[in-house]
């Protein structure tokens, strides 16, 4: 997937535009306990991609997703 620019918006500081997969995924926080479980999978899923890989943190969130959607 292409990746697309997403802004982020802090408490503190100027709002942070990227496209990095990893840096979205770190900015998640859910307030339902196990959905916010499932989000710290998933940015595992990303960050172990980036380390890895250096690149295709979200085709691997993509992926992580449908896997996900296909057992549950």
């Amino acid at each position: 997937p292409k990746g697309r620019n997403v802004v982020i918006d802090k408490s503190f500081g100027a709002p942070r535009i990227t496209k990095d997969g990893v840096t979205v995924a770190k900015e998640i926080e859910l307030e339902d306990k196990f959905e916010n479980m499932g989000a710290q999978m998933v940015r595992e899923v990303a960050s172990k991609t980036n380390d890895i890989a250096g690149d295709g943190t979200t085709t691997a969130t993509v992926l992580a997703q449908s896997i996900v959607q296909e057992g549950h």
